[in-house]
């Protein structure tokens, strides 16, 4: 089996089966694929796209709102929640920050103003040890 290289850069995983905590009527577009929609269209006009994008199934947080995560080998790894489709672009503004940090524990005032308290969870990176308190 060969090796999967991994990411040059942070990968945002979109949940899109989201229901942003509420019950769909039949035929209706989950909004967790409005928010991946948003969020193609966002990278679709940066001109150095500062995630890859992935579409996941479920994260498991369905009374959270729409929901992501953030994560890149050798850092944290974030789970977000609460989101909108409005917030593509600041998603994209955090992937930058989030990229530029060494372990990617970005402080909340580090983040757009809108991403502040959307972190539902952190995981440590699979491949080092974080240290008791990293932050």
């Amino acid at each position: 089996m060969p090796d999967t290289p991994l990411p040059a850069k942070p990968v945002l995983l979109v949940c899109t089966t989201c229901r942003a905590g509420r019950t769909l009527e039949e035929g209706e577009t989950p909004p967790g694929r409005h928010m991946l929609a948003a969020l193609e269209q966002a990278l679709a006009a940066h001109p150095a796209p500062p995630v890859e994008l992935r579409p996941v199934t479920c994260l498991s947080v369905c009374q959270q709102g729409c929901a992501a995560a953030m994560t890149q080998p050798g850092k944290w790894s974030y789970l977000l929640g609460r989101l909108s489709p409005a917030l593509a672009e600041d998603l994209l503004a955090y992937g930058e920050t989030y990229a530029a940090h060494a372990t990617g524990a970005v402080l909340p005032s580090r983040r757009p103003d809108s991403l502040r308290s959307v972190v539902l969870g952190r995981l440590p990176s699979l491949t080092e040890i974080p240290k008791e308190n990293a932050a």
